[in-house]
């Protein structure tokens, strides 16, 4: 694995180019990243990592994805206590409620933060350079 794995999940292609402008943040800022589909990875492959980077769009009654994302998920939640974790997603409807919510679990469960999550609203075209700001911040994270 490279120095930060940036996993998501990605529907229709928004939370996909959100994770490879986050990853293009990464490398300008001088380390390497892995950019990675969420079904490809598991949570043995996140566990070293430095910092855990985790997208998802929202999706139904903005929820989280619930055949391959949540299940992912839900087996890293009792590692997050203590672990440097960054969200990102995208959404088409409602207020991005989910991210909070989200945000919120993660609390909960012992994780700390290391940047504001970022979220658009649908295509991440205007959200491009949030998301790398985002990658170079993460790169700052990890030695």
């Amino acid at each position: 694995m490279s120095d930060i794995c940036v996993a998501y999940w990605s529907g229709t292609g928004n939370t996909e180019a959100m994770a490879q402008a986050i990853g293009a943040g990464i490398t300008a800022a001088g380390k390497s990243a892995d950019v990675v589909p969420m079904e490809t990875i598991s949570p043995a492959d996140l566990k070293d990592q430095a910092v855990w980077v985790l997208g998802c769009p929202a999706m139904g009654d903005e929820v989280l994805e619930e055949t391959e994302f949540e299940p992912m998920f839900n087996e890293c939640k009792n590692k997050l206590s203590g672990k440097k974790i960054a969200l990102f997603g995208s959404y088409g409807w409602g207020s991005g409620e989910w991210m909070d919510i989200w945000t919120d679990e993660c609390k909960e469960l012992g994780a700390i933060l290391v940047h504001d999550s970022v979220i658009v609203n649908y295509e991440p075209s205007d959200a491009e350079e949030g998301c790398i700001s985002l990658g170079a911040a993460l790169a700052g994270q990890v030695n």
